[in-house]
């Protein structure tokens, strides 16, 4: 990593270098808000990577963008490895972070250590995410003292989505003065960034002002330092997307419309057409 951080915007900026957990750190003192997206895979990477996106995310929710499965839970190390490791290779900047899937990391910090490992060594992951409050800060004080950068995750945790009963607002009343003491803790075991999924926008806002180490929010209002979507939300190709994701275009539409337009002129014999022919 480099030695000091890039004073340059954090997105779309030109570094020369990769983007680090400093320059993140850096633009929460900057004021400065940015975005973050999912990736699964190099062309997508390297369209994000292009447009200046400062930090991708390999999530969890490949279970359900990628493998099809209807929860984040059956989605293994041995699933995220190579999605990770793709991105890596479609990217050039961006700071690319690896979710540690269900199981992978709750048992010990030594399980946690052992899987980081691999996505940082395997896959070349810059960082990784896990989910929890309290009950996981032995596990990240000690990924973070192994010098594996760790971002927390809080409010909605979807790996926790049936002991929450479904997929719920979490932070109201009460569980809010939880919330806030787990997003104390995390920042005190040494994450370098915070996701805050479905919470009030009220907590939110306490929460990013109570910390010095930026807040992603998904679901979590404008008040947040960053944001982040799963990037087939935001195109328009998940059918029932959550209250929180704004549709940026409508990617299944036109998907729809070109492979129809393909069919119909292989039915026709229209395609292939001399132009696209050998002679």
């Amino acid at each position: 990593m480099s030695s000091a951080p890039n004073t340059a915007a954090l997105y779309g900026g030109a570094t020369g270098r990769r983007v680090t957990v400093r320059d993140v750190q850096a633009a929460k003192g900057r004021h400065e808000k940015w975005p973050m997206v999912t990736a699964y895979d190099a062309m997508t990477a390297r369209v994000f990577d292009e447009a200046g996106i400062p930090v991708m995310l390999v999530g969890d929710s490949a279970a359900m963008v990628v493998y099809g499965y209807d929860s984040t839970l059956p989605v293994t190390v041995e699933d995220l490895i190579p999605l990770t490791a793709a991105v890596v290779r479609g990217s050039s900047r961006a700071l690319v972070v690896a979710d540690l899937p269900f199981g992978s990391y709750q048992a010990s910090p030594q399980q946690a250590m052992e899987t980081a490992a691999r996505f940082m060594k395997e896959a070349g992951a810059h960082a990784v995410k896990l989910e929890g409050g309290n009950r996981v800060l032995p596990q990240v004080e000690a990924l973070v003292s192994a010098g594996i950068p760790v971002m927390g995750h809080l409010g909605l945790t979807p790996q926790s989505v049936n002991a929450f009963g479904g997929y719920r607002v979490q932070g109201r009343g009460q569980s809010g003065d939880e919330l806030m003491a787990d997003a104390k803790a995390l920042e005190h075991a040494g994450a370098f960034s915070l996701v805050l999924e479905c919470v009030p926008t009220d907590l939110a806002n306490r929460v990013t002002a109570a910390l010095s180490i930026p807040t992603i929010g998904i679901g979590a209002g404008p008040g947040t330092d960053a944001q982040v979507l799963v990037w087939q939300d935001l195109m328009g190709l998940t059918e029932h997307p959550a209250k929180f994701v704004k549709k940026y275009f409508d990617l299944h539409g036109e998907m729809d419309r070109a492979v129809r337009a393909f069919a119909d002129e292989v039915s026709s014999g229209a395609f292939p057409a001399k132009e696209h022919s050998y002679s």
